[in-house]
Order: structure tokens, then sequence, then C-alpha cells
């Protein structure tokens, strides 16, 4: 049965959840308040140069393609990709270098000449150890509603896998017991600060993401990585699917029986719904569009992710020798830094940070002669206290003496930063845009349901709830959206037929 299907929000949760809706055959209408779609992954153009404010990681792009699939698209007929050798240069407090390089060889060889014989045969065995891990995971834990804890134990051949391979123990012991070399272990365990947890405390389940990374690789698309929310937004358009830009929603309508009846927006229109799916965090959606519901429990004290100043930077002049489109530059502190971070919510004392160029790889993304950067540090998110109104321009100040310490050129043309401040006023609850932490309250079935029991027809997408943060999750999470959509259809196909055969009786 076809349903009128509405989704809030055109990032790429919503393009996800409206592609598989549409290839489910409903008629849908994507509502987004910004005047282009991308959400998270917006774009800013300034100076000539083009600047992405959201993601600029791009892993597992079969997610993409499977959105594409289904509405009859194909992924390369909307993005040209381009898989990233290096995909990272880490750059440690010493001075050395080591590559995470995209072939699986030549990574064993970068570890040999880099860290020795030991380590480059441990990450062999590593690599082994994350595939398993991940084919035991994704589609048993990841890409999957659960409804209870009790789905757990519905695939006991799975969750056996994981424990026989140490799937909960902890992340950063488990990697120093592989590699003597304490660089590397900082290299492959780093992904877990993104999931709000310190790398020794976090589950050795979250190496899924280093999986991720590291064996599948890091690409990027032509025009930047809003191309991809563009190419998303082509394929489902092109399928039928309406896309309503500078729409904002203000309201979740119901009907009689307490059931979806539309979405309201600012401007007082109502568009009728049978379904909706809405993307914005899960804490803001509460509050702004169902005021008159009591926020969950998992919702009223949630444990959230620590955020990040990204600092946009056009600069002209030379790149140090051997700069990479992602640079990490690693601090000498370590622990200290992601208890100051995570726990004490301070700005960390000796951070590392991260220097993309993606003008390296797209020169279109520049002015002939300059360079656009991307320079990221964690920061804590705004439960810190932090004034920043007041801290941006010290902040300003640290990082532009890292970059020139770093090498990078120092005449900037051009500058835009996102502190905690800009990432709330767009809607992210408590001024992250990694949302809700991974702990293990927070995780699978015990993180936020994506349906709202009280207001049926009501679905959730995004990173706020199942299966969580990062451009691969958020993409799942508008299929998995969609499922739930197809389930509560074809229950009311199920209830209606109970009730005509009891009039029959």
């Amino acid at each position: 049965m076809s349903a009128r299907a509405v989704v809030v929000g055109a990032g790429l949760a919503g393009l996800a959840a409206a592609a598989h809706l549409r290839g489910a055959g409903h008629e849908v209408t994507i509502l987004e308040r910004d005047p282009e779609p991308g959400g998270r992954a917006r774009v800013l153009h300034r100076g000539g140069h083009t600047f992405d404010t959201g993601p600029t990681v791009l892993t597992m792009p079969s997610l993409v393609d499977d959105a594409m699939r289904a509405v009859g698209a194909r992924l390369e007929d909307h993005l040209d990709l381009q898989r990233l050798d290096p995909a990272y240069r880490a750059t440690f407090a010493d001075g050395s270098v080591i590559e995470v390089r995209a072939e699986h060889d030549d990574m064993i060889e970068e570890i040999r000449r880099t860290c020795g014989d030991h380590d480059a045969q441990a990450f062999a065995e590593l690599v082994t150890w994350l595939g398993r891990l991940y084919d035991a995971e994704m589609p048993h834990f990841i890409d999957r509603n659960l409804d209870s804890p009790l789905d757990l134990v519905t695939r006991p051949r799975a969750g056996l896998e994981l424990l026989r391979l140490g799937a909960w123990r902890r992340l950063g012991p488990s990697m120093g017991r592989r590699f003597e070399d304490d660089r590397l272990q900082r290299l492959l365990t780093f992904q877990a600060m993104y999931a709000g947890l310190p790398p020794r405390e976090a589950l050795a389940i979250y190496a899924v993401i280093t999986y991720m990374d590291t064996v599948e690789g890091v690409y990027f698309p032509a025009g930047g990585m809003g191309a991809l929310a563009r190419g998303l937004a082509d394929a489902v358009t092109a399928a039928g699917v309406e896309l309503v830009t500078d729409a904002e929603a203000s309201a979740i309508v119901q009907g009689g029986d307490g059931s979806v009846a539309g979405v309201q927006l600012t401007s007082g229109e109502i568009v009728a719904a049978d379904v909706v799916v809405a993307t914005l965090d899960l804490p803001v959606l509460y509050r702004e569009l169902l005021p008159h519901l009591s926020v969950p429990r998992s919702l009223r004290s949630p444990a959230l992710s620590p955020s990040a100043v990204v600092w946009h930077v056009g600069t002209k002049g030379e790149l140090p020798a051997g700069t990479a489109h992602h640079n990490i530059h690693f601090g000498r502190a370590w622990d200290d830094s992601f208890d100051a971070l995570i726990h004490r919510h301070e700005l960390m004392p000796d951070p590392s940070r991260l220097v993309s160029v993606p003008s390296l790889t797209d020169p279109s993304l520049a002015p002939d002669g300059s360079s656009t950067l991307y320079v990221l540090e964690p920061v804590p998110h705004n439960g810190s206290g932090i004034d920043w109104d007041a801290e941006e321009g010290p902040m300003r100040e640290r990082l532009l003496t890292f970059l020139e310490d770093a090498g990078y050129p120092r005449d900037i043309t051009v500058e835009h930063m996102d502190t905690p401040r800009e990432w709330a006023a767009r809607g992210m609850a408590g001024g992250t845009p990694f949302a809700l932490a991974h702990t293990f309250g927070q995780t699978g079935p015990f993180r936020p349901a994506n349906h709202e029991p009280r207001v049926p027809g009501l679905f959730f997408a995004g990173s706020s709830t199942t299966p969580g943060v990062g451009v691969p999750m958020v993409l799942v999470s508008g299929r998995l959206a969609a499922e739930r959509v197809a389930d509560h259809l074809a229950g009311g196909r199920r209830r209606r037929v109970r009730r005509r055969r009891r009039s029959d009786a």
C-alpha cells in the first residue's frame, strides 16, 4: 500500500530515508529549512573557496549506492569518487610520520618501515580480526532495528562470535596488546573520540570504525563532501520525490486518534502525511516539534559526545612537504587530554588536531595558488560552560600558531570558524555535531528508539537515534526508519483485515 510520507530534513539521513521510502512505492516529500539540501553536510562558498562545514571523511560508499539503487540510480551516475592514498598522514609530537595507506600490502610495509617487523605482522593479523568483527557486528547488530536488549540474543551465533573476538573488552588496551609502538595504537583508536569515548574506555566493538577507515578505505567526491548530498538529492528527485527547501517544521500534527497527520511549517502551512520521518537531533525535536509530550527517559539526561571547533581557512602559499588530504597532528599527551575533554569538560591541554586540505584532491575547491583548509580541534560540548564569545579569539590565535609551527601557509585570505555556539544555533543538541555518545547505555537497543509509540506513524533517523554517529551510520539510519514505516503500514493492514473479519462475523 502506498502512503504519503514526509521527511523532515534533507541531510544524509533524510535523503537516505526518502530514497528507501520512494523505492518502496510511497509518495515522498522532503521538507528542508535551508535553501539547499545537505543538513550537517552544509557547504560554504567564500572568496573563491568551497568549504565543507560538516563531515570530511567518507567511508563505506556502498551505503550511498544502496540508497541510490533503491530509486533506480547508481552512485557512479551522480558522484565521482576518489579513494585517498594515504587515507591519513599522521604526524607525532616527536616529528615522526606514519601514513595510513590505501592498499593492504603498502600499509604493512609502511608499518614495517616506521614501527618494525612485530607491528607489521600484528597489523596483518588485525585486519583479519577487524574483518571478522565487522561481519559479525554490521548485519546483526548495526544494520538492524532492535526493539529491546532481548533482540541481542536472537542471533546467538553472531553474539558468540563477538564474544570470541573480544568485542566487549576495551579498545585501547586491546590495541596495546597487539602493537608495541604506541604511535600505532593512537592511530588505530583515535576514532573512538567521535563516538564520545576515550579510546581506553571504548569497547572493542568500536574498532568497526577503524575497519571502515583502514580496511575499506577513505574516499572523497569531486566537488567536495557537499556533492554527496547533492548527488543523493538529484537521485531521489529524479525518482519523483518532492524536495521543498526554505521550509522549516514547527510541529508534528496529530489526528484525533493521536497518530501522525502531517507536519506544520513556520509559515503556518500544514503538509499532510500518513507517516513522518524526522531527522532533527532528538532532544531538540522533542522540545520544538513535540512539546506536549514528555521526553523519553533515555533523552532526559543523555551523555553527549564532545564537540569541535572547526576553522575554515583559505590560504596562499606552499603547503608543507608531504601534506596529504587528511593530516592528523597528534599531541604529546593522550589519556590526560581525553580525561580533560570527556570527563572534566575542559579544553584539551595538549590537543590533537585534524587538518584536511581538500583542494589537494580537487583543485577547483580553491583559487589558483591557494589552498582550502579545514582545521578541527575537539572541544567540550556546551555542558562545559565555556563562553565561546570570549574563547573564540584565543582559540583562533592558538590554531594560527599551530598552523604556522606545522609549516602551513600563513597568508590567510578568508576564514570562518564554527564553535559549539554555532552548532547549537543550527539545532545540534548540546552544541555538538557528534550527537549522543556511544556509551553502553546509549548503544544498540539502549540508544533512543527510531519510532515514537505515542505518535503512531512518527519515525526518526539521524545520528541521535539508532545506529549512531557518522556518515555510514546515518545512511543506515535512513533505511532502518524506512523499514519501520513498512512494518507500521503492514501492521495497519493486518488490523484492518481483523476488523473486517470481526464485522463479517
